[in-house]
């Protein structure tokens, strides 16, 4: 991990189930002043499947569609996250060019959330004809974090395998497993703990995030 918080983050999306995790780790980096640019990248298959789980219509206004912020609304609490979501740069999967698609950006980590395990088996496999793809492979190739939450079960051999590839050549799998042991109270507080406990992991702890004592 990084021996400073990241300031230039990527996040990207794929076609697994867990969209409610995303929308909490983007809600997350949007907050954190740490966080000065982020990129945010959605696979087609994302799309559909944001669609099913948070009610996502089409590409335009992606961002504040995935966290539910209405661009007609005027309070104070909403023209706040507007300001916030200023920060993420929307990426088109298909833009090969992008900049993240280079080792010379000065993206200091990644984060796939969910990511499924065709994405998985991409990055672990060195094919990268999409920007998700290529972004994490430069990650790897830099020597960059890379998190990958991925998100399946039950897992064959070829999922563990390529989950083993994956983590040889430097990334974190960090499976899409919420936690229980700090009993929460509805589906969003356990997607925003998990989101909490990958960006402690990048170096960016939270103060709201839950503390075992013991």
């Amino acid at each position: 991990m990084p021996n400073h918080p990241p300031q230039n983050l990527t996040v990207a999306t794929t076609g697994a189930s867990g969209s409610i995790f995303l929308k909490h780790f983007l809600l997350a980096v949007a907050r954190d002043q740490r966080l000065k640019a982020v990129n945010f990248i959605a696979s087609d298959s994302a799309l559909r499947v944001l669609a099913e789980e948070l009610g996502l219509r089409g590409r335009s206004n992606l961002v504040s569609q995935i966290l539910g912020v209405s661009a007609g609304r005027s309070s104070s609490k909403v023209q706040l996250q507007k300001i916030q979501l200023q920060k993420i740069n929307v990426q088109s999967n298909a833009d090969i060019g992008a900049n993240v698609a280079s080792g010379s950006y000065p993206a200091d980590a990644m984060v796939v959330i969910p990511c499924s395990v065709g994405t998985l088996a991409r990055i672990a496999n060195g094919i990268a004809s999409h920007l998700i793809e290529r972004a994490a492979d430069v990650c790897l190739k830099e020597k960059r974090p890379l998190v990958l939450c991925v998100r399946e079960t039950p897992l064959n051999k070829i999922h563990i395998r390529n989950m083993y590839r994956a983590a040889d050549a430097g990334a974190t799998v960090f499976p899409l497993i919420p936690a229980f042991y700090y009993r929460p109270v509805n589906l969003d507080a356990m997607a925003c703990e998990f989101a909490y406990r990958v960006l402690a992991h990048l170096g960016l702890p939270q103060p709201q995030a839950f503390r075992w004592k013991g």
